[in-house]
């Protein structure tokens, strides 16, 4: 999940906006001398991603030395040879049902032979759709779709064919664009060669002659331990730790490493993206419908929460707890989760202390507190402690793991309907009943205050248009103005339905515990099933669905895709984890078996170092990934010394 805070610091480099002339000149004021500046700081890039990337990072600035372009941009000049002025405006490709925004005019030329010519900064994040109007009538002259590259300079010909009425339009490419994905490109080989040199240590470690050699010059048993640990043995056992939600179990059944694995890849790549995720487009939300790499975790997060609740109560049941005592505790757990979120996570006391007029209530940790709550409460009602004198013999017993729980199932069958009726049936004001677009100038504009729908309107009548999210990511392409909480009322209840379907996942470990194929075939019986019924939802298009995948919205399609994904990639995990014991699930795990100091470490100490500092040239791909990935491993690497130390943060 992006950070919402940095948002509001780097939005004026993420949005599909076109900078105008006057913005345009006010940006060259700087003149040739940062020119030589920012070629100097490209070489210090250059130490981590490579010379080609210097190399590409300055040539975008060849064709116009006067023009200082920042990430995402392109110089476009566009050469007018008609005989009247043009008003030229733009799209971007993922604004859908959108209204064309005005990106300049270019005069007519001044005489035959010769053209008028007007020069303007285009995004690049995304295909942009450019229409030239004539001023006179406002009569569309053309349009030229083109996805411009990064640093690139262009040209477009405005002309007639052969001196006849037929207006041409043709973009030029005068330099050529940088491959700002190099970066990316590089940083995966440096952590592949990262874990290719790890493995091959881990096999030589393993050798029994280097054991005994080791052994010998240590002298003593530490040197075995220190062969065998973590890094050293992936199959080795380790003593039973307690869940991040849940209190310790005294049981002393296996844990299933693979569930941590599952949790610190969502946590990591989380703490990734909310770091800025190098500054990527797909590092980021969607600004409405569709799916990007941000708006997979979270889910993600909220599902495995789900698996670990329903194992974590069977052991707490087996060992003797009772459900009320349970209860409170889940209760207090919520509690001090609202708490931390509200009060530690939301607020940006580095801008001042805190204000009660503008604090935000929804937040990640709300959120999880609030679906933690219901979902464990659902199962402290259905939950057996004994499922070894369960018959598996009835012919009802392929779905053990549904009927034994059936009035959890009702439960949440009936906040769906609850969702679905507020969500489809609730008036709004002044907007259509069942919105669920974005508003500002998506649906030809006509929506513009209408932004999430019932959503929007239900978080701003309960929480008040100050203490819900005023920077939503739906600003980035559909210029909306009104506040919106990704993470509000409405969505919560079917975040309480994707914790569920995680829940379901650990029913399925827990009635066909070391029964491996069963595990598996089931986990994708439920994969299947959740992903047609998301094809079905979403017509298998981004927009043109029932009811379209959206993060912000929480829709129910982006549910049951998340849930799919999320089946599918804890059947990977789990088999080649647990089952083969491929992989000791390093090092994803450290993290998962800390998720919640992580987490709030992270949102605390964003700004300080080494988690960031000041960059030489803020307007690099390269150097933003450098510092995010830097910051991520470090919370990485603090997990596994604190695994190491036994140390673990329980609420």
């Amino acid at each position: 999940m992006a950070k919402r805070k940095l948002k509001k610091t780097t939005k004026d480099t993420s949005s599909d906006v076109a900078v105008t002339q006057a913005s345009q000149k006010q940006m060259t004021q700087s003149g040739k001398g940062d020119m030589f500046s920012l070629a100097a700081v490209t070489l210090v890039v250059a130490v981590f991603v490579g010379p080609l990337t210097a190399e590409m990072s300055t040539s975008g600035f060849s064709y116009r030395k006067h023009t200082v372009l920042k990430m995402d941009e392109a110089f476009l000049r566009v050469h007018n040879e008609l005989d009247m002025n043009l008003v030229v405006s733009w799209i971007s490709e993922r604004c859908y049902q959108c209204l064309y925004q005005p990106l300049g005019v270019v005069p007519a030329r001044p005489g035959p032979g010769q053209s008028g010519s007007e020069e303007f900064i285009v995004s690049t994040q995304h295909e942009l759709t450019l229409q030239l109007n004539s001023t006179v009538v406002n009569l569309e002259l053309c349009t030229v779709p083109f996805h411009f590259g990064e640093q690139g300079n262009y040209s477009l010909w405005v002309k007639n064919l052969n001196e006849s009425s037929v207006v041409n339009c043709s973009i030029v490419t005068d330099a050529d664009p940088v491959n700002s994905y190099i970066p990316i490109l590089v940083a995966f080989l440096v952590f592949s060669g990262l874990a290719l040199v790890s493995a091959i240590g881990r096999t030589i470690l393993g050798l029994d002659v280097v054991k005994g050699i080791l052994f010998r010059i240590g002298g003593s048993m530490e040197t075995e331990r220190l062969i065998n640990s973590e890094l050293g043995s992936p199959g080795r056992t380790v003593a039973p730790v307690t869940d991040n939600i849940l209190p310790p179990s005294p049981s002393p059944s296996k844990r299933l490493r693979s569930l941590d694995t599952f949790r610190g890849i969502s946590l990591v790549i989380m703490v990734f993206v909310n770091y800025g995720g190098g500054r990527y487009w797909f590092f980021r939300h969607e600004s409405w419908n569709g799916l990007t790499v941000a708006d997979l975790v979270f889910p993600w997060f909220v599902f495995i929460m789900g698996t670990s609740i329903a194992l974590s109560v069977n052991s707490l049941l087996r060992a003797g707890c009772t459900r009320s005592s349970l209860l409170r505790k889940v209760a207090w757990r919520s509690l001090q989760l609202f708490i931390i979120g509200v009060f530690v996570i939301n607020p940006n006391y580095c801008q001042g202390p805190l204000s009660w007029d503008n604090l935000r209530i929804p937040g990640v940790l709300q959120r999880l507190a609030w679906s933690y709550l219901v979902v464990a409460c659902l199962d402290l009602l259905v939950a057996r402690a004994h499922l070894d004198i369960i018959t598996m013999d009835a012919w009802w017993s392929p779905c053990l793991d549904i009927l034994l729980y059936w009035p959890a199932w009702l439960c949440v069958l009936l906040l769906e309907i609850i969702w679905l009726c507020l969500t489809f049936i609730l008036p709004v004001p002044d907007c259509p009943t069942g919105y669920l677009g974005p508003g500002g100038i998506g649906d030809m504009g006509l929506y513009a205050n209408c932004t999430g729908g019932a959503a929007g309107f239900i978080d701003r009548w309960l929480l008040g248009e100050n203490h819900i999210y005023q920077t939503p990511s739906s600003r980035v392409i559909y210029a909306t103005h009104m506040p919106y909480d990704p993470e509000g009322v409405l969505g919560s209840i079917n975040s309480i339905l994707m914790a569920f379907l995680g829940l379901q996942a650990g029913k399925i470990i827990l009635h066909y515990r070391d029964l491996h194929t069963s595990i598996v075939s089931r986990f994708l019986i439920w994969g299947l099933i959740l992903g047609a019924l998301s094809a079905v939802l979403t017509k298998c298009s981004t927009d043109q669905g029932f009811i379209p995948v959206n993060k912000n919205l929480w829709s129910l399609s982006y549910v049951t895709t998340l849930a799919c994904l999320a089946f599918v990639l804890l059947v990977l995990v789990y088999y080649t984890v647990d089952v083969k014991k491929w992989w000791s699930g390093a090092p994803f795990y450290y993290p998962g078996m800390n998720s919640i100091l992580v987490y709030v470490g992270h949102e605390v100490f964003e700004e300080y170092f080494p988690f960031r500092w000041r960059m030489a040239n803020s307007q690099s791909h390269a150097e933003h990934l450098t510092q995010n990935l830097v910051a991520t491993s470090c919370w990485v690497l603090i997990s596994y010394v604190l695994y190491r130390k036994k140390i673990f943060w329980k609420i």
